[in-house]
């Protein structure tokens, strides 16, 4: 009887402390490196390390039920190793959210980064600290978990992921002192500085109600009521025309789009066709790269 009361106490402790992120971590060399056994443990190494430092990490105030996280993977590929301890790569980050009352997960966020550039020696600890920059890892890991975070609550209640886009925001701007490329807002604006500053800006707030109307009113009603609830969708995507007449192929657009591309494909080939047409032309002027795509909805 005592070693049960032990394990439920245990498990109580455990499900009342649950972190946020449920992260799966993933670290390959491209196909054109070659990689000696040294530098497989190496990335062994700093695999499990981040997979802790995402997992173990405690980023918001709230309390997280074990089912409550949110699911997110990390794929980092390796492509060169310039010099003792640095490597360099790119970083895909995916993260899903359950809809309503079903088995499905809707991709909330997709985003490979190619600027992945990292110093990492065997046995260095993982430290972050929201009020400085210490190396460009960590600042690079929790930069994504302040996103995931912050359109995760985006999803759920309006404007909800303010405060995270914020410490995403403080990030970027702590970061930047640093030189490091993917950080200065200078040159092409679809790095991570420009990432977080989209996201707060008032030309992008459409971008954020979308999430809300998209996932609560949208997909997380489909159960009750598929067309009145796919109308909600489509006319979430006609609110985005302004964002992209005022910033065509901005950042923050596109990593919805491409987030949510197949889905959109697949969600309104099921409609009647006079919503298909209206479908297919509101998507292919937010995203003319993948007009042809869109098509498929009418096939």
């Amino acid at each position: 009887m005592k070693k049960l009361i032990l394990f439920i106490a245990i498990l109580s402790s455990t499900l009342a402390n649950a972190q946020e992120l449920n992260c799966e971590v993933s670290i390959i060399n491209a196909p054109a490196l070659t990689v000696g056994p040294v530098e497989k443990e190496i990335f062994s190494e700093l695999e499990a390390n981040i997979y802790d430092f995402m997992n173990n990490t405690r980023w918001t105030k709230d309390i997280f039920e074990i089912e409550e996280r949110i699911n997110m993977s990390l794929l980092i590929t390796i492509t060169d190793i310039p010099g003792s301890s640095t490597y360099e790569g790119k970083i895909q980050i995916q993260t899903t959210r359950p809809v309503f009352n079903s088995s499905y997960n809707t991709v909330l966020f997709n985003h490979v980064d190619n600027d992945f550039k990292i110093s990492y020696a065997r046995n260095t600890a993982l430290l972050f600290s929201i009020d400085q920059h210490r190396d460009n890892l960590t600042s690079i890991l929790a930069f994504y978990a302040y996103m995931a975070l912050a359109y995760d609550y985006d999803s759920f209640s309006p404007d909800g992921g303010t405060p995270y886009f914020n410490k995403a925001q403080i990030v970027a701007s702590n970061a930047k002192n640093s030189g490091g490329s993917g950080w200065l807002p200078q040159g092409k604006k679809n790095n991570r500085y420009w990432m977080a500053d989209n996201a707060v800006q008032s030309v992008f707030k459409p971008i954020r109600k979308v999430y809300y109307d998209y996932h609560r009113l949208g997909f997380d009603q489909m159960y009750n009521d598929m067309p009145a609830a796919r109308k909600v969708v489509l006319e979430s995507m006609q609110s985005l025309a302004p964002v992209q007449r005022s910033r065509p192929g901005s950042l923050n657009l596109q990593m919805f789009l491409t987030s949510k591309s197949q889905e959109l494909i697949d969600l309104f080939s099921q409609a009647e066709i006079k919503e298909k047409n209206d479908a297919v032309s509101i998507l292919k002027r937010l995203d003319p790269a993948n007009s042809s795509k869109y098509q498929e909805i009418l096939n």
